[in-house]
């Protein structure tokens, strides 16, 4: 692969079929976030920590069993994940800029994050579809984009 182009033609769409939520917590509910995720030990989730926030991404149905556990929370919840499953290189330039143009124009509103070697989105479940459609699309060139 010599191209973020290439490397998004190659990647292989994937998906769990679960509903994720976003969590908003406090920059002090780091330790208590961490236990959660810790508990859960779902194949997909995600803990960020900044100087402003901590931001947890869990499975919905595990957020109702320990909502109660993280006081002052914000949730934004039905996320469905699409993972671009392909070992992406650290030097790779634009891949996430390639998606976002794909989604922007199919007006899906996208979170992203980056694990150690693959990119994933998050896209509301009702915007789903559109979003798997426009990257298929994108990928075997059916949409005439420059993809």
């Amino acid at each position: 692969m010599n191209t973020a182009h290439d490397a998004f033609r190659s990647a292989k769409l994937y998906t769990d079929n679960i509903l994720y939520c976003l969590v908003h917590l406090p920059p002090a509910a780091i330790t208590a976030a961490a236990g959660v995720l810790a508990e859960i030990g779902a194949p997909f989730s995600a803990l960020i920590a900044d100087k402003d926030e901590v931001s947890l991404l869990i499975p919905q149905d595990d957020w109702e069993e320990f909502a109660h556990r993280l006081p002052d929370h914000k949730v934004k919840a039905n996320y469905r994940l699409i993972t671009f499953d392909l070992v992406l290189d650290f030097d790779l330039v634009g891949f996430l800029a390639i998606v976002s143009k794909i989604l922007a124009e199919a007006n899906v509103s996208v979170l992203a994050l980056s694990a150690f070697e693959r990119d994933h989105v998050l896209v509301q479940a009702g915007q789903f579809d559109t979003a798997w459609a426009a990257l298929r699309r994108a990928q075997t060139g059916e949409d005439g984009g420059w993809v």
